[in-house]
């Protein structure tokens, strides 16, 4: 069940709503919560639902031998690590290494088949964090199981983030606002993720979906760059939109989640997109990664392959592929460039046009990577689009394709940026009214997309 999806507006959200809002004990309602996130969980995936509980449990109990055994706890944290990373790695990259190791050597391993749990990647680095702070005295241990239960399972951010950090809602388990205001402003921020997942991102994913699947001999320059310029488009807002959708579920129910994105798109280098892009992800790796590593106090050297040590291991988070490891690399590469020089060129940028078209070439050349699995076509729409090897710069079908797309290209280049803010400093008295009435025509229009269309991708079946 995924948040743009009739059955999750229409018949669960209601059913967990109502009876969380009739009970006002604090602890029935997180019993509410954890025994929703549970279904939640297993109405996708019934058996992994397991394996999920048995993580928080183990998670949980070696948190509180920590606090039990002082004397051992560095070892209970290598034993959290371990096992946690070899969860990840059997259920998510076995297949992938044993693929790899056939082709890189020439033998002829049998490559299992194993299903991925849904969410995998976002409740185990929960989890990791958890046990971390608490070695790291970052924050207590919570001994009751309840709290962890609902920390690390909470549906609106169990399969799709952002990742929570447990010492920022640590406080909200046992203490938080349940208002009418809140729960207002949690329904419009879950219906602006609504309209840019279902309207924007679904439509931008067709046409990648039509271009990308089109003969490789026949696309022309602009053609590809149309393509890789509405993957751009459709996985930010997909993205963004589920982390609005996530952040305003969890203001309906009292928590107050960090922002996930703050406009990447407007970056002027490849450093500042991180900052702005999936900033969870981005922060949980500097945390828990780079500066363990050594960060950038051990010298230049080291600090560059830090870097790339981070960014191998977040390309390859999104996905057991090498397309993935080489998007991270693509990243990485320009952020050692940057740090080498070329951040303090771009920095004499005054007027930021040269810098905001080289981060986001590089950026939309990057998502081309990231969306292509295959890497034989990769290699194909990547020379297209780099190097216009097809010999062809526009055909027919780029002015089909855009003349057809053009409301929606518009629609989702605007909205990347923060026009919104923009207009609402100006405390314009209309905006309110205007607001109203563009809500409820984008929840209208919503609904009958998704009643009228098949087409709803779920981008984080990977995760």
């Amino acid at each position: 069940m995924v948040f743009s999806s009739l059955e999750f507006i229409f018949f669960f959200l209601p059913l967990v709503t109502v009876p969380y809002m009739i009970f006002k004990n604090i602890r029935v309602r997180n019993l509410i919560l954890i025994t929703a996130s549970i279904l939640f969980y297993a109405f996708g995936e019934p058996k992994a639902v397991i394996l999920m509980l048995l993580s928080i449990v183990f998670n949980y109990g070696l948190a509180m031998l920590m606090e039990k055994y002082k004397a051992y706890k560095k070892l209970f944290l290598i034993i959290a690590v371990i096992i946690n990373l070899a969860l990840l790695f059997v259920y998510k990259y076995t297949g992938f290494f044993a693929e790899s190791i056939n082709n890189v050597f020439s033998l002829n391993i049998d490559v299992p088949v194993i299903h991925l749990p849904i969410g995998i990647s976002f409740f185990t680095f929960q989890a990791m964090s958890y046990v971390i702070d608490v070695y790291r005295g970052d924050t207590p241990v919570q001994k009751r199981l309840s709290s962890i239960l609902l920390y690390i399972s909470f549906f609106p951010q169990l399969i799709a983030g952002p990742i929570v950090k447990y010492h920022d809602i640590e406080k909200q388990i046992d203490t938080r606002v349940v208002s009418f205001e809140n729960y207002a402003l949690g329904i419009k921020r879950f219906l602006f993720g609504l309209f840019k997942k279902v309207l924007i991102a679904n439509n931008a994913g067709a046409l990648w979906s039509l271009i990308s699947g089109m003969d490789i001999a026949s696309i022309s320059l602009a053609s590809a760059w149309l393509g890789a310029i509405a993957y751009t488009l459709q996985i930010y807002f997909d993205f963004s939109g589920y982390s609005d959708m996530a952040i305003g579920l969890g203001k309906m129910f009292g928590f107050d989640f960090l922002e996930n994105f703050n406009y990447p798109y407007i970056s002027k280098s490849i450093r500042e997109f991180w900052r702005r892009w999936h900033i969870s992800l981005s922060t949980w790796f500097k945390e828990y990664l780079y500066i363990p590593l050594g960060g950038n106090r051990r010298g230049s050297i080291r600090t560059y392959v830090n870097l790339i040590i981070v960014f191998f291991c977040t390309g390859l988070w999104h996905g057991a592929s090498w397309n993935f490891v080489i998007w991270g690399m693509w990243h990485g590469l320009f952020s050692v460039l940057e740090r080498l020089g070329l951040g303090r060129l771009l920095e004499k940028d005054k007027t930021t046009v040269i810098s905001r078209i080289y981060t986001l070439f590089v950026v939309v050349a990057g998502f081309a990577i990231f969306g292509i699995v295959d890497f034989n076509h990769l290699k194909e729409y990547m020379g297209v689009m780099l190097f216009n090897s097809n010999g062809l710069l526009i055909d027919y079908s780029f002015l089909f394709m855009l003349k057809n797309n053009v409301f929606i290209l518009l629609s989702g280049i605007l909205i990347s940026m923060p026009v919104y803010g923009i207009v609402k400093d100006k405390n314009i008295k209309v905006l309110n009214i205007v607001s109203v009435i563009l809500y409820t025509a984008g929840f209208i229009l919503s609904i009958a997309y998704l009643v009228s269309s098949s087409y709803n991708p779920f981008l984080y079946f990977r995760f």
